[in-house]
């Protein structure tokens, strides 16, 4: 049994196969999710868990060398606008309906709980040498 790190059996073994140049979509409990990804569904209430909570936990374990959110998060939602500020100073901001279209070559979604709008991101894995 693992005694630290993300717990999720799910979760786990599907991070453990991603590779380099693979995407990871994080995302609130709204988003549309396209069909073709494997799909991890954490969202336990609202709210439940955070999308900060999530993300924090992924780039945990994660190497990512890019991010890729809705610019519509500055007006709509400051606070997760100021998380991906602060995890990803290069963080790539298209149109919401351009991130939908992105996430369907995600190789995996993972969805959080989260209530509140436009937390979502779309991350690009990449490699630890």
């Amino acid at each position: 049994m693992k005694k630290s790190g993300i717990l999720n059996r799910q979760l786990s073994g599907a991070l453990a196969e991603l590779g380099h140049g693979d995407g990871v979509l994080v995302c609130d409990a709204g988003m549309p999710i396209p069909d073709g990804p494997r799909v991890v569904d954490l969202a336990f209430r609202a709210g439940v868990p955070s999308f900060a909570e999530v993300l924090d936990g992924l780039l945990a374990e994660l190497v990512v060398e890019a991010g890729t959110a809705a610019e519509e998060v500055r007006g709509a939602n400051p606070a997760a606008a100021q998380l991906l500020d602060a995890r990803f100073p290069a963080l790539r901001l298209v149109s919401h309906e351009e991130l939908k279209v992105l996430s369907a070559g995600a190789r995996l979604v993972v969805r959080t709980g989260e209530a509140r709008p436009y937390a979502n991101v779309l991350l690009r894995c990449g490699v630890f040498f």
